[in-house]
């Protein structure tokens, strides 16, 4: 009930991505509250395995050409996001804003679960490295989803509002329902969480643009799906572990600011040197998570396209190379403190 009141009131300010920004804050309250609210975990990755399909719908067949023609621009950004959360972390731990190396692990842009399981095999405090894992997540939403109110921009289901249930075609929808469900089960086998989204992103894209099937999403289903993956975050912040916390949160906060402060930097220079508007630009080298990303992405008008291919392959690069950099600046702090014991 929480989440569709505030809910209906974002959409009435027409907020980007009310039907997500209202369930992350309406857990958090619950759970800030003392509430015990727990989401199935099949019902979270099928709604990021629908979020892929989403995404897929999103992405354009010519997306790979598209890439390698501006690949320095490609590589430019996903590059510097990284750097940049690697670099602020080592600056962040080697001014002890935060205990041990949590700010190394807390900051990475990306592939929350592979940095928590990092930070604990590292000795570092996992609870707080999960914290700040989703209090980032939170906060690029919230602020990514201001930066295009203020630009001016209302919401896919503000523009469309009363066309909950438009007709469906049956058929494209048990499709899709399928494609969402072959993430999570492709994630389960391999045990590889990241491919309940992967799956049905990459496998959407091809499908879908070789006309073997047509992706159908209409907005009740997306809105159960936003619902979902809203609840997930927000039902993180539990209350013990913000008391847990308490005393370092606001340094937290701080450097998840700086995070965004810098990324937004990236984006001016996109939007100078490469003529992205500016939303796409910011929203596109903004260090939140994928999905989060692309639901905000799809409820404004900017080059969706864009933003999402610039985000996919940053989170594959998080993916691939995020663990060993958080690593070795991890490694550089430790031996730095060791020096300076002596």
């Amino acid at each position: 009930m929480l989440s569709i009141l505030l809910g209906a009131l974002l959409e009435w300010l027409a907020v980007p991505a009310a039907l997500f920004l209202a369930p992350m804050l309406s857990g958090i309250a619950v759970t800030a509250a003392g509430g015990s609210l727990r989401i199935p975990f099949w019902g979270v990755v099928i709604a990021q395995g629908l979020v892929g399909c989403m995404i897929a719908n999103m992405l354009p067949p010519a997306m790979l050409p598209e890439v390698i023609a501006h690949w320095p621009m490609f590589l430019f950004g996903v590059v510097s996001v990284i750097l940049i959360s690697g670099f602020l972390g080592w600056l962040m731990a080697r001014l002890r804003l935060l205990p041990g190396t949590t700010v190394v692990w807390g900051l990475s842009p990306g592939a929350s679960s592979a940095m928590i399981a990092m930070a604990q095999a590292y000795g570092a405090d996992t609870q707080f490295v999960a914290l700040m894992q989703y209090l980032r997540l939170v906060m690029v939403a919230a602020v990514a989803s201001v930066v295009a109110r203020l630009a001016g921009l209302g919401g896919l289901h503000h523009k469309v509002a009363g066309v909950w249930f438009p007709p469906v075609a049956w058929l494209s929808l048990g499709e899709t329902l399928l494609l969402a469900v072959s993430g999570p089960i492709a994630a389960r086998l391999l045990r590889f969480p990241p491919l309940s989204l992967l799956v049905p992103m990459f496998a959407g894209v091809l499908l879908s643009h070789r006309g073997l099937m047509v992706i159908e999403t209409p907005p009740w289903l997306l809105a159960m799906g936003y619902a979902l993956v809203g609840w997930w975050v927000g039902l993180r912040f539990t209350r013990p572990l913000l008391i847990h916390a308490a005393k370092v949160l606001p340094r937290m906060i701080l450097c998840i600011l700086a995070l965004i402060v810098l990324c937004a930097g990236l984006a001016v220079l996109l939007i100078v040197f490469a003529g992205i508007d500016p939303l796409t630009a910011y929203l596109a080298t903004s260090p939140g998570g994928a999905d989060s990303v692309a639901i905000i992405a799809a409820s404004s008008n900017v080059d969706a396209a864009f933003v999402m291919s610039m985000q996919t392959l940053r989170f594959l690069g998080v993916l691939l190379a995020g663990p060993a950099l958080a690593r070795f600046v991890a490694g550089l702090v430790e031996k730095k403190r060791a020096s300076s014991a002596r």
